[in-house]
């Protein structure tokens, strides 16, 4: 049976389209921005328009071709077609006509029109990954599932799970994930159900990462750049209501999200904006420091799909420098016997592992006690890598 196209929704999701490759609007935000928008919209209306969005996003070059045209409504007219709506008469789109012959024309074309990503990214990709390029492009392609991460100050998996099933939505236990459900495809977590406390939103990738640091109940750490901090309240999970833990970034917007959120985690946690005078007062304090890196993304394309496009050489050497800037400033921050971590939401080696062998030619008093790599390709998360030095 065919799907009715409502036009105040196609409107609004080529809209979005617009905001992000004319404006340069991060797909997130856009998204959140139509939401904000329209309150009024039901359920399905807003998970139509995302996954328009977010669909189109994905297969952008791809749909360039098959839908003949590079227009926003030619390229969600075809994909929507092919979802099974039907032609409305308002329908703004040419038809796209002769798509077998497209379909076989794609097939001889370059790797990043098939898979839809930037030449510059796609060329990035081979040059660092050669062989395993394509196998994690096309997991990185997938559409990303929802992970949760059980917060054990409101509740354990077990409980959580039932609570949530309860109500409709269907979750199961991620292997090698302490504290991690997986939705299942389909159903969706309410605004009230996130804010509850219970649980956040977090890939089974990220939730690695707190456990990676080797926290414990009554130590000093510090989450340097803690962002909207979902790894800093699995570190404060983890450290169980004791000792200090400071999160710091240098956006105070994202450390007043944390609070938020911390608050409603019952969670501790310090936060201050990083400065000259916030790192003094830290310097050579801190059991362990984890530095989560700003990063190119390209572990996060299943959500990110935008970043895609962003990608260059240059963009890619300018997140290389900041990654140098904040482990200095995070190895500075680490007392004799503590521990420092660093990482990236990428699968760049040259983000990930020759970062960390820079570091470790140029810091002989620490020792690298361990590195670790998720493929997304293995393990069907966010690809990821962290790496851990003990300070002598």
């Amino acid at each position: 049976m065919e799907k009715k196209l409502h036009r105040i929704l196609a409107e609004a999701a080529v809209g979005v389209l617009r905001a992000i490759f004319e404006e340069g609007v991060v797909a997130d935000r856009a998204v959140a921005r139509a939401m904000g928008a329209h309150p009024k919209w039901g359920k399905r209306d807003r998970a139509m328009v995302a996954e328009t969005v977010y669909e189109v996003v994905r297969w952008r070059r791809r749909l360039e071709v098959l839908a003949g045209s590079g227009d926003w409504w030619a390229l969600a007219g075809y994909w929507w077609e092919q979802q099974g709506y039907a032609r409305p008469e308002w329908a703004t789109w040419p038809e796209a006509g002769a798509a077998a012959e497209r379909e076989a024309a794609l097939a001889g074309m370059p790797r990043a029109v098939r898979e839809s990503l930037g030449d510059a990214f796609d060329a990035l990709g081979e040059a660092e990954l050669g062989g395993r390029w394509e196998v994690e492009l096309a997991a990185l392609n997938q559409a990303a599932p929802i992970f949760l991460r059980v917060n054990p100050r409101r509740g354990n998996v077990a409980s959580v799970k039932a609570e949530l099933e309860a109500l409709g939505v269907v979750v199961e236990l991620v292997e090698g994930c302490a504290q991690g459900l997986r939705v299942a495809e389909g159903k969706a977590v309410s605004n009230q159900l996130r804010e509850s406390g219970r649980f956040e939103i977090q890939d089974a990738g990220s939730q690695q990462v707190a456990p990676f640091v080797q926290v414990a109940p009554g130590m000093r750490v510090v989450d340097l750049c803690a962002g909207a901090g979902g790894k800093t309240l699995h570190l404060a999970a983890l450290m169980e209501g004791k000792g200090d833990l400071l999160a710091m970034d240098q956006h105070e917007g994202k450390l007043e999200t944390l609070r938020g959120r911390a608050a409603r985690a019952t969670v501790k946690v310090r936060t201050a904006v990083v400065s000259e005078a916030s790192l003094a007062a830290m310097a050579g304090q801190a059991d362990r420091v984890l530095v989560d890196a700003p990063c190119s993304g390209s572990g996060t394309l299943r959500r990110q799909a935008d970043l895609k496009y962003r990608i260059t050489a240059a963009s890619l050497a300018g997140v290389q420098a900041v990654q140098r800037e904040v482990l200095e400033r995070g190895a500075a921050l680490v007392k004799p016997g503590g521990k420092l971590v660093y990482a990236t939401c990428s699968v760049l080696p040259s983000e990930n592992q020759a970062q960390a062998a820079w570091f470790s030619a140029g810091h002989a008093e620490f020792t690298l006690e361990e590195e670790r790599s998720l493929a997304p390709s293995e393990t069907g998360w966010d690809g990821f890598y962290m790496a851990r030095w003990r300070r002598g």
